[in-house]
């Protein structure tokens, strides 16, 4: 499976070059797969065309890390931690800054968020746990099941809807027809990197049921 959705995103990101979608889409394959020569280099291409998705940065860092290019990686992670603190995206700035230190490194950047949003849930404010910023709460779970429950419970309104629109350029660029299992496990694919649920979170839902 892993080699057909390689070769399906090669074949979309040579079509198209301008589509970081495809790269992105590719360089986290590559990831996933062992190879972070070529996946670092497509994250770097996806950076290239959009310099605004956080998630990219930290992905791209950790391939070269993986890599062997702890230079690279310290420019490029320290770059998307900036824009991860001036965005909000809360949880790709703690990943990226956890890549840091793994090599030994603190980021540039020491914002006081983390602090502000205690405050503000001590205070009892909703606070969205993908950007650390007090949000409002839903009103009712976007999806069935446990990840849908989770996601109402620690994912804002406001980050919800900027994913519907994130969630629909994903649709639109990598061309997915939810009539297929694999598109639509690629759709959710990019919606939990998007909302910043990673394996961790995942086990937490898994353990709720």
């Amino acid at each position: 499976m892993n080699a057909d959705r390689i070769a399906q995103f090669e074949k979309m990101a040579s079509a198209d070059p301008t589509n970081e979608m495809a790269h992105f889409s590719l360089g986290n394959a590559y990831l996933q797969t062992g190879r972070f020569a070529e996946s670092a280099q497509s994250f770097e291409r996806c950076v290239a065309i959009n310099g605004d998705m956080s998630k990219a940065y930290q992905l791209g860092g950790e391939a070269m890390i993986k890599a062997g290019w702890e230079d690279k990686a310290v420019a490029f992670l320290e770059k998307g931690y900036a824009l991860a603190a001036s965005k909000g995206d809360r949880m790709p700035q703690q990943a990226m800054a956890k890549l840091l230190e793994s090599i030994g490194r603190k980021p540039a950047l020491q914002p006081e968020e983390a602090e502000a949003a205690d405050r503000l849930r001590d205070a009892g404010a909703f606070v969205c746990r993908r950007t650390g910023r007090p949000g409002t709460k839903m009103t009712s779970p976007p999806m069935r099941g446990p990840l849908g429950a989770w996601i109402a419970d620690n994912i804002s309104q406001e980050t919800w809807r900027q994913w519907i629109g994130q969630g629909t350029k994903v649709i639109n660029e990598l061309r997915l027809d939810f009539t297929r299992d694999r598109d639509q496990e690629m759709y959710d694919q990019h919606m939990r990197e998007y909302l910043g649920i990673d394996e961790e979170i995942l086990k937490e839902i898994a353990a709720r049921v």
